[in-house]
C-alpha cells in the first residue's frame, strides 16, 4: 500500500471519520486498492461509515460498496442518508437488503423499508421470516411520523405481583429480549402498562422486594398514532430515558427510547430549517440536479410573484423617481432593513411555536414585544440612516422620509413576522413553510410604497 495513505491508528481502528481518512480512502479507491479500503472502512462504526459512503464520489462509492458487499454491516443503511441508501440498496440488490433488514432492530428496519418503492417492499417483506415481515408490516401500518413508526416492538414487560428476584431471573433465562434497554414495564393482565422499574433500581433492590415498592407510578403514555414531534417535546419536558407506547386499547404495543428521540429532534430542525429557506425535504447535497431544480423552482417562483407585486408598487410612482433619482438609490436600503428584521422575528416565532413556547395565551404579548422592538430599533437606524441620506445628498427632508419610512417597515416586520406564523399556525398551515414568501412580500410592499409615497407628498 502506498505510504502516503493515512489516516489510520496502529491498532487498525479508527477512532472517528476524519478528512484524512476520507482522503486515504479516496486515494486506495483511485489506485484500485480495494482491499486496503475494505480494511480501512471495516475499521470505522457503522455510522462513520455511513458518513463515509455519504462524502463519497458516486463512483467511488459503489467501488467501496461492492469491496464490503460479502461483509456489509446491516446497520449502515439505517444510517444513511435517504438518497445515498437508495442508490447503495439498488446495487447490493433486494436478496441482500432483505437479509440486511432481518437483522435490524425493528424500528431502523421500518425505517429502511418505508422508503423503498411499494414493489420493492412486498418483495423485502416476502423474504423475511414470518415473525419479523410480521412486526415489519405492523409498523408500516401506522402513520408517517407516528409514535407507531417511531417505537421499537421489543418491550421488556412483567406482571405487577412479580418480584425483583423474578424480573432479573426473567431477564437471565429470556433470549428474546431487547439489545439494549433501561426500564422494565409492569402490566396488569390486560397487558396495560402501570408504572415502570429502571434498571438501575432493580440493581439496588433486594431480591425479596417487590417491584410495586420501586416503581414510577407516574408514567407518561404515548398513543401509538402520536406525531414523533410531540413525542419529541414530551421527552424534553420530562427528560425522558423511555416511554411505552399503547394501542388505541391501551394495551402496550412498543417502547420508545432516548436514541430514536434525538434522531427526530435532528430531523425535525433540519425541516424546520429547510422549509424556512423554502427548500424541500428531498433536497439535499446528494439529490440529482434535476431533482433540485424542481424541488426549488416552485419557490423560486412564489418569490418571483412577491418582486413582481413590488415592483407593480414602485411603478406607480415612476414619475417621483425620475424627478428625484436619489429615491432610486435609498430604496434597496428600505427594503433589505424590513426583510432582515422580519426574518429575525419570524425565525424566533417559528422556533417558538415548535417548542410550544408560543401558545394563543401569550400571542398578543409577544406581538406587542416584536412591535416594540420595532419601534424601537426603527427609531435608531432611522436617525443613522436619515444622517447617512443627509450627508449623501445634502437634503435633511430626505434623510427625515427615508427615516420615517424605516420605522415604520420595521414596525411592520415585526407585527407581521410574529403574527403571519401564529395565523397561519390557527388556519392549519405549517408556518415554516409558508410565512418566508408572504413575508417578503409584505415588506418589500409596504417599504417601497411608504417611502416613495412619503417622498412624493412631502419632498415633491
Amino acid at each position: 500500500m502506498d505510504e502516503n495513505i493515512i489516516g489510520v491508528q496502529e491498532s487498525g481502528a479508527a477512532d472517528e471519520l476524519t478528512s484524512e481518512f476520507v482522503a486515504s480512502i479516496n486515494l486506495a479507491l483511485d489506485l484500485n486498492e480495494t482491499a486496503e479500503a475494505k480494511n480501512l472502512a471495516q475499521s470505522l462504526h457503522y455510522a462513520d461509515l455511513a458518513d463515509l459512503l455519504e462524502n463519497l464520489a458516486h463512483a467511488q462509492r459503489e467501488n467501496l460498496v461492492e469491496a464490503l458487499r460479502s461483509e456489509f454491516d446491516p446497520n449502515v443503511l439505517a444510517e444513511l442518508d435517504d438518497t445515498v441508501r437508495e442508490r447503495v440498496i439498488d446495487q447490493l440488490g433486494l436478496s441482500q437488503v432483505a437479509e440486511a433488514v432481518a437483522e435490524l432492530e425493528i424500528d431502523d428496519a421500518v425505517e429502511v423499508v418505508e422508503e423503498l418503492e411499494p414493489q420493492e417492499q412486498r418483495e423485502i417483506l416476502e423474504a423475511l421470516p414470518a415473525g419479523d415481515r410480521t412486526l415489519i408490516e405492523q409498523g408500516l401500518s401506522y402513520p408517517e411520523d407516528s409514535a407507531g413508526r417511531l417505537m421499537q416492538r421489543e418491550v421488556v414487560a412483567v406482571p405487577m405481583d412479580w418480584t425483583v428476584g423474578q424480573a432479573i431471573d426473567y431477564m437471565r433465562d429470556t433470549e428474546n429480549l431487547p439489545t439494549d434497554f433501561f426500564d422494565i414495564f409492569l402490566v396488569d393482565p390486560r397487558h396495560i402498562p402501570m408504572g415502570t422499574v429502571p434498571l438501575s433500581r432493580v440493581m439496588r433492590a433486594r431480591r425479596e422486594i417487590e417491584l410495586t415498592q420501586v416503581m414510577r407510578k407516574h408514567i407518561k403514555i404515548v398513543p401509538v398514532g402520536m406525531d414523533q414531534e410531540e413525542v419529541a417535546f414530551l421527552f424534553r419536558q420530562r427528560d425522558l430515558i423511555s416511554a411505552p407506547v399503547v394501542d388505541e386499547s391501551d394495551r402496550l404495543v412498543g417502547v420508545i427510547t432516548v436514541d430514536d428521540i434525538v434522531d427526530v429532534i435532528d430531523e425535525e430542525h433540519e425541516e424546520d430549517i429547510m422549509r424556512l429557506a423554502g427548500v424541500g425535504e428531498e433536497d439535499d447535497l446528494y439529490s440529482a440536479v434535476i431533482d433540485t431544480m424542481k424541488s426549488r423552482f416552485s419557490w423560486l417562483l412564489i418569490h418571483l410573484v412577491a418582486a413582481i407585486i413590488a415592483a407593480y408598487v414602485i411603478s406607480f410612482f415612476a414619475g417621483t423617481i425620475e424627478e428625484m433619482v436619489a429615491l432610486a438609490i435609498l430604496m434597496p436600503i428600505v427594503a433589505a432593513m424590513g426583510g432582515t428584521a422580519s426574518v429575525q422575528t419570524l425565525t424566533v416565532a417559528v422556533r417558538a411555536l415548535a417548542m410550544k413556547e408560543l401558545t394563543m395565551a401569550n400571542a398578543y404579548r409577544t406581538i406587542g414585544k416584536e412591535v416594540a422592538v420595532g419601534v424601537l430599533n426603527g427609531a435608531i437606524f432611522a436617525v443613522l440612516i436619515g444622517a447617512v441620506a443627509w450627508g449623501w445628498f445634502g437634503s435633511p427632508a430626505l434623510g427625515g422620509v427615508i427615516g420615517l419610512a424605516i420605522i415604520i417597515n420595521l414596525i411592520v416586520a415585526g407585527l407581521a413576522g410574529s403574527s403571519l406564523p401564529i395565523l397561519l399556525q390557527r388556519m392549519g398551515f405549517d408556518p415554516a413553510v409558508a410565512s418566508s414568501a408572504f413575508l417578503t412580500s409584505i415588506t418589500d410592499v409596504v417599504g417601497f410604497y411608504v417611502f416613495l409615497g412619503l417622498a412624493a407628498s412631502l419632498l415633491l
